[in-house]
């Protein structure tokens, strides 16, 4: 009997090793982004697992409605596809989207219209920026 307790308790020791290096991390790091993937509010900013940096405008039990880009593109992903959360929101999680009154209007370009009516700077006041050099 005292021999293959000899034999058994390498094993076993083996298996807590491992629990202790391998299994319980993990299991503890998939708990800490779960907490994080269930945090996530209206108006966090998020980076997905494929990259894609957006800001959240609606939460759902298990998806996202996600903003991206300048053209203020929605659409929606799965919750498991958040890789972080990259800046957390200060405003409560009713809130939808930003007020009106924030949202500014601005061209994205001058048109051939706006740039003529828009007064070249004066000769005069060029030369009158530069230093006169006398020889």
């Amino acid at each position: 009997m005292n021999n293959t307790m000899m034999t058994v308790l390498p094993l076993v020791l083996l298996l807590l090793v491992m629990y202790f290096l391998l299994i319980r991390p993990q299991k503890k790091k998939e708990k800490e982004i779960n907490a994080m993937r269930s945090g996530i509010r209206v108006g966090d900013e998020i980076i997905t697992i494929g990259g894609i940096c957006a800001k959240v405008v609606k939460t759902k039990e298990e998806s996202l409605i996600i903003q991206v880009g300048a053209d203020k593109v929605k659409f929606e992903v799965m919750r498991w596809s958040v890789s972080k959360v990259v800046e957390k929101s200060d405003a409560p999680a009713a809130a939808a989207e930003e007020p009106e009154e924030k949202k500014a209007a601005k061209p994205k370009r001058l048109g051939k219209k706006a740039a003529a009516e828009e007064p070249a700077p004066a000769p005069a006041e060029e030369e009158a920026a530069e230093p006169a050099t006398e020889e």
